[in-house]
């Protein structure tokens, strides 16, 4: 019993002792914790993957935890699924799964809205560089204009793996990105209400609900990781579980598996996923002033994306004689699909007779394809260079 009272005292005592050492910045740390509670509960703000991310941090903030050891239970997690890239390519399959590229197959030219929407990514590219970062750094960085949050963690595991940039970036890449991603609805209008005049808002277009063969729709997902093998190989797992999980759709023949695809191997990815990243956010490692760069770079990305979008919105809408929505451009970004959704919202603001719904589903699955052609590109040109 003694022994036993004197082990208790000792523990305590390391406790005390490594509260007063990193006290400060775990205490910091548990409190975004629950700032990440209240968003995914009181606000219903992603909480599939705030509600595990801020649990995780919880776990890995406590006093004298031991859950990111090399045997802890978030360090096998971690090495399990973010270390070999294997929970962001299934989230991957379920995200192709979930997509409908009918809006874009049945009006190609809106793919032109998914290459100015990553105009961001290499605006924050360029930015980045500038302020010091490391080509790995930004490159991780700049992805954050993707508003794709398994391409982050992708992009950005990947280097960590090879010791390029710090295990704690990932974590706060991967926050950055979903914050991002959750505050879409907020930051989009402003910008489209900036870049454009009210006449230009209340344009209406026709329903654009055009019909796409089912042969057609099966070619798609083949020719486009095809391309992608050939142009940036080195994005290839990230368009090829993309284009796995829509290839399983439209060809009807698996059901069970498209459905446990979008279902259970979704959701528990996401979970397992979120922990993972949680347990890299240790205080002392995670506050630094590059965290708040990289939080400030991606709202940059996310803000430039949207603009480029807009803008080539409305050139379009020019050389169109006024027949083209600029706004339909802001859903170019590849938060799909509510930049989508919310553009017809913003449409019907300004015009109830507005339908803008498949175009702009049209452009958020262009976005898709163009996030992730725009991550294996700079992947592959980094590897070209011998960078990894």
């Amino acid at each position: 019993m003694i022994d036993a009272i004197l082990a208790g005292l000792s523990a305590l005592a390391e406790g005390c002792r490594h509260l007063a050492a990193h006290g400060g910045p775990n205490l910091v740390m548990i409190a975004i914790a629950f700032a990440m509670f209240y968003l995914a509960i009181a606000k219903d703000v992603e909480p599939l993957l705030l509600l595990p991310i801020g649990f995780g941090c919880l776990l890995a903030n406590l006093p004298l935890s031991e859950v990111m050891d090399h045997e802890g239970v978030l360090r096998s997690l971690y090495n399990m699924g973010i270390g070999n890239e294997l929970f962001p390519l299934l989230i991957f399959i379920a995200i192709g799964s979930m997509t409908d590229f009918t809006p874009l197959l049945s009006n190609p030219k809106l793919l032109l809205f998914g290459a100015a929407g990553q105009l961001g990514i290499f605006l924050t590219l360029i930015v980045a560089l500038m302020l010091g970062f490391t080509k790995e750094e930004a490159v991780s960085v700049a992805v954050i204009g993707a508003c794709d949050g398994p391409t982050v963690i992708y992009v950005s595991n990947l280097f960590a793996g090879l010791n390029k940039i710090p295990t704690a970036m990932v974590g706060a890449l991967a926050v950055a990105a979903y914050s991002y991603m959750a505050l879409v609805p907020i930051l989009q209008p402003p910008i489209m209400r900036l870049l454009t005049t009210q006449k230009e808002r209340a344009t209406p277009m026709p329903s654009g609900r055009g019909k796409v063969s089912k042969a057609a729709l099966i070619a798609f997902p083949l020719i486009v990781t095809a391309i992608t093998g050939i142009i940036a190989p080195k994005g290839l797992p990230l368009m090829g579980m993309v284009m796995l999980g829509n290839f399983m759709k439209v060809s009807g023949a698996v059901s069970r598996l498209t459905k446990a695809s979008e279902n259970e191997i979704a959701n528990i990815s996401t979970l397992f996923l979120g922990l993972a990243i949680g347990g890299t956010m240790n205080g002392p490692e995670f506050l630094k002033v590059q965290t708040l760069m990289v939080f400030g770079l991606g709202l940059l990305a996310i803000v430039t994306d949207t603009a480029g979008g807009v803008l080539l919105g409305k050139l379009w809408y020019y050389l169109s004689g006024g027949k083209v929505n600029p706004m339909v451009g802001a859903a170019g970004i590849s938060a799909y699909p509510m930049a989508a959704r919310l553009v017809q919202n913003e449409g019907q603001r300004w015009n109830k007779q507005n339908h803008l719904l498949m175009h702009a589903m049209g452009a958020n699955t262009g976005g898709q394809i163009g996030s992730v052609m725009a991550a294996a590109i700079m992947l592959s040109i980094l590897k070209g260079l011998g960078i990894i």
